[in-house]
């Protein structure tokens, strides 16, 4: 099932919508919250990333509900002659919208962006507990060609 999606840059009255829906997201690990007494934390991100050049958030849309989002940056680095890539992150569709197409329309609305940017390639990561979603980026083109490492900071 396909509905009418709307893509287009996120806006700071978009960020507790968005909040709310990471923490629907027990898998992802990431401490997540919809308490009205932390949006305060989501809103200085949110303004961090409106002020970089190379990154961007959006938002998608179904008849004015927010019920996607992911983020792009732009990274520029000596390897590759000095290639752009495209890193795509937080891909994330609201719980009780998936399989609706709608993550396939974000993924896409990416790839696009990073086709006029001129990159040399686009890239994600994914939790190793999604398979689900390892699935659905290799259905869009996507190939597992590496291995991610974290540390996490105290």
């Amino acid at each position: 099932m396909t509905a009418d999606i709307h893509i287009r840059e996120a806006c700071r009255d978009d960020v507790a919508a968005l909040a709310a829906m990471f923490a629907q997201d027990s898998l992802g690990g990431h401490g997540d919250t919809a308490d009205a007494a932390d949006l305060h934390l989501y809103l200085a991100a949110f303004d961090r990333i409106s002020a970089s050049p190379n990154d961007r958030l959006f938002v998608a849309m179904i008849d004015d509900e927010v019920v996607g989002t992911f983020q792009t940056t732009l990274i520029t680095s000596l390897t590759g002659r000095g290639a752009t890539n495209l890193t795509v992150e937080a891909v994330h569709t609201r719980h009780d919208r998936r399989g609706m197409g709608i993550g396939a329309a974000m993924v896409r609305h990416a790839i696009e962006q990073g086709r006029a940017n001129g990159v040399r390639l686009v890239q994600l990561m994914s939790n190793a507990a999604r398979q689900d979603a390892h699935r659905f980026y290799e259905r869009l083109g996507f190939r597992h060609s590496h291995y991610g490492f974290k540390m996490k900071m105290p």
